[in-house]
C-alpha cells in the first residue's frame, strides 16, 4: 500500500519517548494529528524514515488527499472483481439492475460493478472507502446484540490507544460542547435511542452500515466527575469487517460529525 491506512502505522515510526519536539504532549497525540491531516510526519525530527513509495514521504511527497485517492483507487479496483449479486445478502443489502444497494445511516446507497456510487446522501471519498472496505470484508454474520469495546476484538488491543485518541475523545468533546448533539444524530443520521447501557446517561445506536452498528454511551459530568464517552460494537463485527474496517468506520464518522459541527453548529 502506498499510504498509511491508520494512525498505528504512523505511531510505529515514532520514537515513543514523548519528547514534545513536535509540540504535542505525546507521540500518540502526534500520530493522530498526522493521520487526521493536521500535521505532517516530518514535523517530528526523530521519526523513522519512510522507504520510497511507502506511506507519507519525508520532505513532502504525496499530500494526504493524494494518498487517500490512491487508497480509494486500490479499493475500487478490487470492487471490479467482486460479485455484487452474491455479496448483497452477506452485507445486508439488495441487488437489482446490476447494482448492490445497502443503507448508510438508514439511507439507500447503490454501487455498480465499476465502483460508481449513487445516493441521496452527500458522497465523499471517506464514505466511498468505508462502503468498499465493508463490501469486500463483510462475511454476513448475524448480529448478536452483545456489545463489546474495540479492544476486545482481534487486533483491537494494539489499536485501542489510537482509537481512543482519534474517535472516542473527539466524540466526547462534541457531546460536551453541543448539548443537543444526540438529538441531532437521531434526526440527521437515523440514530436510535435505547435503554441505558453500561449505566450510561445516554445510549444511542448508529447504523453506518447494515451489519456494523455502533453503540454510543455517554456519561454526563456529575459532582466533580468529568464526562465520558465510549463506543461499542456488536460481537459479530470481527466477521463483518474485522478490526481495520471497524476502526476506519468509527474514526471516519467521528471526523464527519466534527466537520458538520464546525460547519453548521459553529463550534
Amino acid at each position: 500500500m502506498s499510504q498509511f491506512s491508520n494512525a498505528m502505522e504512523i505511531f510505529k515510526r515514532l520514537p515513543r519517548t514523548n519528547c514534545r519536539d513536535c509540540n504535542e504532549a505525546t507521540c500518540l497525540a502526534f500520530a493522530s494529528k498526522v493521520f487526521l491531516g493536521q500535521k505532517t510526519l516530518d514535523v517530528c525530527p526523530h521519526a523513522e524514515p519512510v522507504p520510497a513509495g511507502e506511506g507519507i514521504k519525508e520532505g513532502g511527497g504525496k499530500t494526504l488527499d493524494e494518498q487517500r485517492e490512491e487508497h480509494l483507487k486500490a479499493l475500487k479496483s478490487r470492487m471490479a472483481a467482486c460479485d455484487l449479486k452474491a455479496a448483497a445478502e452477506r452485507v445486508g443489502g439488495g441487488y437489482e439492475n446490476g447494482k448492490l444497494t445497502l443503507r448508510i445511516f438508514g439511507k439507500p446507497l447503490s454501487v455498480d460493478s465499476a465502483g460508481n456510487l449513487s445516493s441521496d446522501i452527500h458522497l465523499n471519498p471517506m464514505i466511498a472507502a468505508m462502503v468498499f472496505r465493508y463490501i469486500l470484508s463483510c462475511r454476513g454474520a448475524e448480529l448478536t446484540g452483545d456489545w463489546l469495546p474495540l479492544r476486545e476484538f482481534k487486533g483491537g488491543r494494539e489499536k485501542n490507544s489510537l482509537f481512543v485518541q482519534c474517535s472516542e475523545r473527539p466524540f466526547k468533546t462534541l457531546a460536551d460542547t453541543y448539548p443537543d448533539l444526540f438529538e441531532e444524530l437521531i434526526v440527521l443520521f437515523n440514530g436510535e435511542a435505547v435503554d441505558e447501557r453500561f449505566q450510561s446517561d445516554i445510549s444511542l445506536v448508529l447504523r453506518p452500515l447494515p451489519r456494523l452498528p455502533i453503540l454510543v454511551c455517554y456519561w454526563k459530568p456529575d459532582e466533580g466527575m468529568d464526562s465520558d464517552l465510549h463506543l461499542f460494537f456488536d460481537a459479530s463485527a470481527d466477521e463483518n469487517g474485522g478490526i481495520d474496517t471497524i476502526y476506519t468506520v468509527a474514526t471516519g464518522i467521528v471526523m464527519m460529525f466534527g466537520k458538520i459541527a464546525r460547519r453548521h453548529w459553529a463550534l
